[in-house]
């Protein structure tokens, strides 16, 4: 693990006790309490996956390859078989090298989600990780209803040292995309980064704004690849999957940026997210700055999550 990396996963782990405490506490507690793999043992087991906010889907999966592999392998010891149900959580979470295409592309990438879950951060903070990879990139601020939105993402486009087109309250934002994709165009622009209004309380203009959006951006730059990042609020728990089920109506969801994951207890819902949904969390944050952003990897997840550590 690099530095970077090794300071993210001391964060993560840090970030997700309580959802440890109460994940994993209660695992820990079924292993050393039973003394044979019954029926009873997969019970309870199943019963604090699902109060994990792992979600029925995936916790259904997760026993279901546990009871085979534990048929298969004749085990008969609970211990024999923890490492086996972490596997299994990992095997939930894989994330595909291919979800991260459009870093090594000509992309447009918008940014959706309700307001208050980081988003207009998330933005900034991908677009700082992609000039520092290297990338061209440019900030369309095309969430024009907030007062505060274009000035917020205008100081981050700052920090990034990045070109912003838009931000001025009140504008038309399909007029902001479409000023920004032409533009992208014009500059050679590597990646374009879509800030949207989050207002899911007047869903149906909102939800009218994004196709339209989504439209111009067809028609303006058909070759580009094109990633709709949902942002999700770790704490809200169940509520990030109504969300990411309604946005999921009108955008073609490409991945998952989970925020605020430390020091909720619903870290959980990073697994039901991703098998509910089938949708791949791609940048998980656990903190306020450009380096508390990072891809997501299930596997440094779940070491996390059971506080295993990996060399």
């Amino acid at each position: 693990m690099g530095e970077d990396k090794k300071g993210f996963f001391a964060r993560l782990k840090a970030g997700l006790t309580k959802t440890r405490e109460n994940i994993v506490r209660g695992i820990d507690a079924v292993f050393s309490g039973f003394s044979a793999i019954d029926d009873e043992f997969y019970e309870e087991l199943e019963e604090i996956l699902i109060l994990g906010d792992i979600g029925v889907n995936a916790t259904t999966a997760i026993m279901e390859r546990l009871k085979k592999q534990v048929r298969e392998l004749h085990l008969k010891e609970p211990s024999e078989c923890k490492q086996l149900l972490i596997d299994g959580i990992k095997e939930q979470m894989h994330v595909d090298e291919t979800a991260y295409d459009f870093e090594k592309e000509q992309s447009v990438i918008m940014v959706i989600g309700v307001n208050g879950v980081g988003k207009t951060t998330s933005v900034g903070k991908l677009a700082g990780k992609l000039k520092e990879n290297g990338r061209n990139v440019l900030i369309a601020a095309a969430d024009t209803f907030r007062a505060a939105a274009g000035d917020q993402l205008a100081e981050w486009a700052r920090r990034a040292d990045v070109p912003m087109i838009g931000g001025v309250e009140g504008a038309d934002p399909a007029s902001v995309v479409y000023d920004a994709v032409n533009a992208a165009k014009a500059r050679h622009v590597d990646v374009l980064l879509v800030d949207t209004a989050g207002r899911l309380h007047n869903k149906k203009n909102l939800m009218e704004e994004l196709r339209k959006m989504n439209r111009i951006i067809d028609k303006e730059y058909p070759n580009a690849h094109r990633e709709n990042l949902i942002v999700l609020d770790g704490t809200t728990g169940q509520n990030a999957l109504v969300q990411a089920r309604e946005f999921g109506q009108v955008a073609k969801l490409t991945g998952i940026i989970l925020t605020k994951m430390d020091g909720t207890a619903k870290g959980g819902i990073a697994v039901a997210i991703q098998s509910e949904l089938k949708v791949p969390v791609k940048y998980i944050g656990v903190g306020e700055t450009i380096e508390d952003l990072q891809k997501f990897n299930s596997d440094d997840f779940v070491n996390a999550l059971f506080d295993i550590r990996e060399e």
